[in-house]
């Protein structure tokens, strides 16, 4: 399963580009309040968080606003602006629920490294919680870009690995006419203790099963993701009709978790990830 989607996410976050009022279309025009995105991508990531061996996976995801009330489902990933947007360009502060099924490790049949596998499986986390932020449309190349900031706290309410992952998230969205568009982001993972140890720590035994050395994990910032997100209109345009879309985002796993022997000895500290498919716009 993918874990958290900024990848298959691509394909649905590049969706987040269909709200915006394409480049040429008139500028005293509201953007429309009710449109909905759906979209399915095959991603190319990694067996697990901090691997060295890839995969591709499918899946699913949605994007819109409805009533003014912008929504997000990607892949095992979903949030809810609960402050309804403005239309046109201007500010728009967001605030809402958030919540991740961590399916990271629960299932160990994809993974190809044996020393993995001998790890043994990870139940599955389901992580709760906000996020806060604030954007502005019509910031930099014309009055339909955006960017925006914003926040985000979830807990493992599940006995996953009974910790808090706090995000802190930047993105900007431009059209580059009326059929194309553009977005770059960037995100960091500040983990705690028991993600830590649940991901990447080894015990005594998981180390005489694996072969892999003991290892003592503590919070701290688990890593740094930069990506590009792309889509072209393959009939209609940005705001209705069939959509390519591409992405590609690069981690770099850090501090205990990087230096984890499940990332330093079985992985890679740099983590590459991309995904291609359709999106439509109603």
């Amino acid at each position: 399963m993918i874990r958290h989607l900024l990848f298959v996410p691509a394909v649905s976050a590049a969706a987040a580009l269909a709200p915006q009022s394409a480049a040429g279309q008139d500028a005293d025009a509201p953007a429309p309040d009710d449109n909905v995105t759906v979209g399915l991508g095959l991603a190319y990531l990694p067996d697990y968080e901090g691997s060295d061996d890839h995969r591709v996976a499918i899946g699913p995801g949605a994007i819109g606003s409805v009533g003014g009330f912008a929504f997000t489902l990607a892949g095992n990933r979903a949030s809810l602006d609960l402050i309804r947007n403005a239309s046109g360009p201007g500010w728009d502060v967001q605030a809402g629920p958030i919540a991740v099924v961590n399916f990271d490790r629960s299932s160990i049949k994809n993974i190809d490294d044996a020393r993995i596998k001998a790890l043994g499986k990870v139940d599955t986390a389901i992580e709760l919680g906000g996020y806060v932020g604030i954007g502005k449309t019509g910031v930099i190349t014309s009055p339909y870009d955006k960017l925006s900031v914003s926040l985000s706290y979830r807990h493992d309410v599940s006995g996953g690995h009974d910790s808090a992952i706090l995000q802190p998230t930047i993105n900007y969205f431009t059209p580059l006419s009326r059929k194309a568009a553009i977005g770059l982001f960037a995100s960091a993972e500040h983990a705690g203790k028991g993600y830590a140890r649940t991901y990447f720590g080894i015990t005594p035994g998981q180390s005489a099963a694996s072969g892999l050395p003991v290892y003592t994990a503590s919070s701290g910032w688990k890593n740094y993701t930069i990506g590009t997100i792309a889509t072209y209109a393959l009939t209609g345009d940005l705001l209705h009709g069939v959509k390519l879309v591409a992405a590609g985002t690069y981690k770099r796993m850090l501090g205990d978790f990087g230096d984890s022997p499940v990332v330093s000895i079985a992985g890679d500290r740099d983590q590459w990830m991309g995904a291609v498919g359709l999106a439509y716009t109603f």
